[in-house]
């Protein structure tokens, strides 16, 4: 049986299936001309013919992965996979990502796609590190029937990462790959630029502009218009005073693009070498790859060196083949809360003739420089990750092996961070104004205490399979292959912390430099612990060509799950079984006269699921008690019982999949549709819940609830022309992954993942809403949607939080295109998201400074009426005329937007639509026939773009991406203003094989 080589992987991606006829492509090693020749590897390193694969799932190519050279091999999978949604939790030198597939299937657990790599369960950490080139495949199993085997760790899909290894040229071949790529901030918050720097305060001047004043070190945009021509255009005084004692001159005028000022491009280098050589019994894989990435805020840098080797033997009826894999990452980045400080910067302001005036100096007294932040807060960080690999196999007959996958892998890491901190002594005086006798403190930002922080963790995983594997004929049309054994798994964290406030040396970063050291309970020092074993089985059956089964088993012994009762010692290990059947039907095969030229290829699958998600951390069932500061008084402390535990009853969370998929080939594939259709049924959620205070405790966790998930797909794949020099490719997708919560407990009905009191937001699980739910305040109003204010004009609004929106899109849709002419390929992958919002807390910072447009659309020195606002007058609504607080001038309008309008939550939902087109590429392969006299046996360049071009909805004024989160868990949804716009990158790379 033939397996997938590299060429018929990149004609997978072509179309939602493997494209029948496939022709060889520069370095394909066999030729593939059936789709039953097609072979994918699945759970637990199985390997079946794409027709016997009864789940939905989806093959991802080097190719298509390398095509924009995107150094983030999880970054790189975005738009190019229906079901598939990766969310930056952390835009910067070190970005950490979220991978979700078909939606949410729990509360509590982050519902994050499992990552195995090498058949080994690994992380997206180690993912998002791996070199792109040195992927092979990525297997994207969405249908959970497809990652049963791996119980309650695959209840969330699984990313299966297949790495290269050597081929089967009998020499070896060697391979240079380069890349340079300049990045640089895109979709920065639009403002408005109708006012500058100011506030209604003559402690500068007494000059009176129109209700408002200029205020040199205010950080606030309620100053005079810049057309008042007594002051629009001329030079004035900006900033605070520097060490000179006197003021920066700059004009009164809006500067463009300027937080774009404070950002740098970012430039990244990748350079990999590979060199691979194989035989028919044996094989060898070496990569080497450098990335040196410098980012678009100066002083944060990211290093990447990693190492692999494969290789394997077979040796009559023994194999074994083996993998090193070392990663070697340091990063250096500041502090992302200076974004948060610098959006603050009045338009008038170019930050950049502020680079070297310290705190003191500021453009303001009431925002840190974030040019001292780059140089005095720092987080460093360096991990070495190291896994080896080991699989063994023995055929005992043509009929029966044995086969172990062992794996350990280790990282450890070395993490510091400190602040320089601040004292401040300067007096500002000599400049005849309200500032003198006065320092930077008095205006609210106190001195900063210096502080270091150092932490070692070390994390030790092993993995181990232990399979027989039968492989008979029962018959002349049925075959049987049954794969049985154990898998064993031993997790390890452990994480050491010292610190302390007041460093007695400045500069000198160590824990003896600590003159405060932090107490225990702010520290982070502690060991993790969890073990699974579980027996397993996987049974596949086929009939002829047309008919295959699949079924699997999995019982499964988790520590997590185990329990050591309340006063006793009998520690009590619980187990649960956990299984699918799938079916998969090829109507094609079963009917001769079924198959022509019209359609050439139709299946039909089915499947079940019952899995289960151990959603609880390692202990949270032990009744350990807690250590409260401050109780029973003053600095004491004491023992009490734990407030928050988990029940010890705690069951997993069930989920029951079901799925069905269509997969249709017309005129030879050129074109093909796909359809899947998948509803998960979660019950038993585990959650926790507030109890009464009668109970002693503040809440408990516990299995409460159900959810209810169901999932559309639908891939179309169009090849409108293919010939030997012209060939187009063009594949689609909608997606759309739906959760509501339909039960909770009783007398409950919503949990709350995560809410602000001020502003009035917050991320929850509502019964019969759909999940996750955006809540907080709105105004009240009049059955003809108008907003109500009160006898002065002030909004009323709701005294509960009310629903805004939803976290989720409704659909996704995707357009993946490939044209070749000659040597000459152009790809590019867009997609487009609908119907999900998000909170903005980048808006609020923008209310607050009167930065944003929506504060600028009227004349401020006549006060602010609320649009299509409304006043109750003898029982009858009437169209309001008075502006907010009665105040018709310059103070009531900024009083309005620095309370109410930044707070009530309704205020902050921005539409999380978005169209992007993700990558980009031309590249050029140079003709064989020029290189024929060369020692090169291929040679290719391009040049690339990633985020091109980003439309976002009409009413983000490019506050936040939509796909920002503020963390990796469920409650997304809300953008911290700390969180630094998208960006876009540029580049060229070579690739170069002899």
């Amino acid at each position: 049986m033939k397996k997938l080589t590299a060429g018929v992987l990149i004609l997978v991606l072509s179309s939602p299936f493997v494209v029948a006829q496939a022709q060889t492509k520069p370095g394909d090693t066999l030729k593939t001309q059936n789709i039953e020749e097609v072979v994918v590897t699945g759970a637990l390193g199985i390997k079946k013919k794409l027709d016997a694969v009864t789940a939905a799932s989806q093959i991802v190519g080097t190719k298509e992965l390398n095509a924009a050279s995107n150094p983030n091999a999880v970054q790189s999978l975005t738009g190019k996979v229906a079901g598939l949604q990766i969310t930056t939790t952390d835009v910067g030198v070190n970005s950490t990502n979220r991978i979700v597939l078909r939606g949410a299937r729990s509360i509590t657990s982050d519902n994050q796609a499992l990552i195995v790599i090498d058949n080994v369960i690994s992380s997206s950490s180690i993912f998002q590190q791996l070199p792109p080139d040195a992927i092979e495949s990525v297997n994207v199993i969405k249908g959970l029937q497809g990652a049963a085997l791996y119980g309650s760790q695959g209840v969330n899909g699984v990313i299966v990462v297949t790495t290269k290894k050597g081929s089967n040229s009998q020499k070896i071949q060697f391979n240079f790959n380069s890349s340079v790529e300049i990045s640089s901030v895109f979709k920065l918050p639009k403002i408005q630029t109708k006012y500058g720097q100011g506030i209604q305060d003559d402690t500068f001047s007494s000059i009176d502009y129109n209700g408002t004043n200029i205020v040199p070190w205010e950080n606030t945009s309620w100053g005079p218009a810049y057309n008042d021509p007594t002051v629009g255009g001329q030079l004035i005084e900006t900033g605070l005073p520097q060490a000179d004692g006197l003021f920066r001159l700059a004009r009164y005028a809006p500067v463009s693009d300027h937080f774009g000022k404070f950002f740098k491009n970012g430039v990244t280098f990748q350079n990999g070498v590979s060199l691979n050589v194989g035989g028919s019994d044996s094989y060898a894989y070496l990569n080497l790859n450098r990335t040196n990435s410098d980012f678009m805020v100066e002083g944060d840098n990211m290093l990447k060196n990693s190492f692999l080797f494969k290789a394997g033997k077979k040796m009559g009826k023994f194999r074994i083949d083996g993998d090193i894999n070392y990663i070697y990452k340091s990063t250096t980045e500041t502090s992302h809360d200076l974004y948060g400080e610098m959006i603050q910067m009045p338009s008038n302001i170019d930050i950049r003739t502020f680079r070297n005036s310290g705190l003191e100096g500021n453009y303001s007294a009431y925002a840190i420089n974030p040019y001292w932040t780059t140089q005095n807060e720092r987080y460093n960080s360096k991990t070495n990750f190291i896994s080896a690999v080991i699989g063994l196999g023995y055929e005992f007959n043509d009929h029966i092996s044995l086969t172990y996958k062992g794996s350990l892998q280790n990282t450890m890491g070395d993490f510091d961070s400190y602040n320089n901190g601040f004292k401040f002594t300067r007096e500002y005086n000599g400049t005849g104004t309200g500032i003198d006798g006065t320092i930077f403190s008095d205006y609210g930002t106190g001195d900063i205490a210096s502080s270091f922080r150092q932490s070692t963790s070390k994390t030790s995983n092993y993995y181990g399979d232990l399979l027989l594997n039968l492989n008979y004929d029962l018959s002349n049309d049925i075959n049987l292959k049954l794969n049985t054994g154990i898998n064993t798994q031993d997790n390890n964290y452990r994480i050491n912390e010292v610190g302390g406030d007041n460093l007695k040396i400045p500069g000198w970063y160590n824990y003896g430099n600590v003159l405060q050291p932090y107490l225990a309970y702010q520290l982070n020092n502690y060991k993790l612990k969890n073990r699974v074993f579980a027996v397993l089985g996987n049974l596949d059956l086929s009939y002829k060509n047309y008919l295959y089964f699949n079924g699997t088993y999995r019982q499964e012994w988790n520590s997590v799950l185990s329990v050591r009762p309340t006063v006793t010692n009998i520690q009590d290990v619980r187990s649960y079984g956990y299984y699918s059947a799938g079916l998969s039907f090829i109507p094609t095969n079963a009917f001769e006269g079924l198959k022509g030229d019209i359609l050439n290829y139709a299946k039909v699958s089915l499947s079940y699921t019952g899995v289960g998600n151990a959603a609880i951390s390692p202990y949270a069932v032990d009744q350990i008690g807690a250590f409260p500061t401050g109780y029973p008084f003053g600095s004491n402390t004491a023992y009490i019982a734990n407030q928050t535990p988990t029940s010890e009853g705690i069951r997993p969370e069930k989920i029951y999949t079901k799925e069905v998929n269509l997969y249709l080939g017309f005129f030879k594939d050129r074109l093909t549709i796909t359809g899947s259709y998948s509803q998960s049924d979660t019950k038993d959620l585990i959650t926790r819940v507030t109890t009464s205070s009668t109970s002693g405790l503040a809440s408990l966790q516990s299995n409460f609830g159900r959810m209810v998930n169901n999932t559309y797909e639908l891939e179309l794949g169009i090849t409108p022309i293919k010939s030997k020099d012209v060939e187009l490719n063009m594949r689609g997708f909608y997606s759309s992954s739906i959760a509501e919560i339909k039960e909770l407990p009783n007398g409950i009905d919503e949990v709350n993942l995560l809410s602000y009191s001020t502003p009035g937001v917050g991320i929850f699980a509502v019964k019969g809403e759909k999940f996750p739910l955006i809540k907080g305040t709105k105004y009240e109003r009049d059955p003809n949607g108008n907003i109500i204010v009160d006898s002065k004009g002030n909004p009323l609004t709701t005294s509960t939080f009310e629903t805004l929106g939803k976290a989720m899109p409704d659909y996704t849709i995707g357009l993946n295109i490939n044209f070749r002419v000659k040597g000459f390929t152009l790809s590019g992958t867009m997609d487009y998201r609908k119907g999900a919002s998000f909170i903005s807390m980048t808006k609020r910072t923008l209310l607050f400074t009167g930065a944003d447009p929506m504060t600028a659309d009227y004349d401020r020195s006549q006060g602010y009426i609320i649009p299509n606002s409304v006043q109750l007058v003898n029982g009858s609504y009437v169209p309001n005329t008075t502006t907010v607080g009665d105040s018709p001038d310059y103070l009531g309008a900024m009083s309005y937007f620095t309370g109410a309008g930044r707070n009530i939550g309704e205020n902050l939902v921005v539409d999380g639509t978005a169209l992007k087109v993700r990558e980009l590429a031309l590249s050029y392969a140079i003709p064989k026939s020029i290189l024929a006299s060369t020692f090169v046996t291929s040679a290719t360049f391009g040049v690339f773009a990633r985020n091109p071009f980003i439309k976002y909805a009409d009413n983000n004024l490019n506050y936040n991406d939509p796909e920002t989160a503020s963390g990796n868990g469920n409650a997304s949804g809300i953008a911290l203003d700390t969180q630094y716009p998208n960006y876009r990158t540029f580049g060229f790379n070579l690739n170069v094989t002899f």
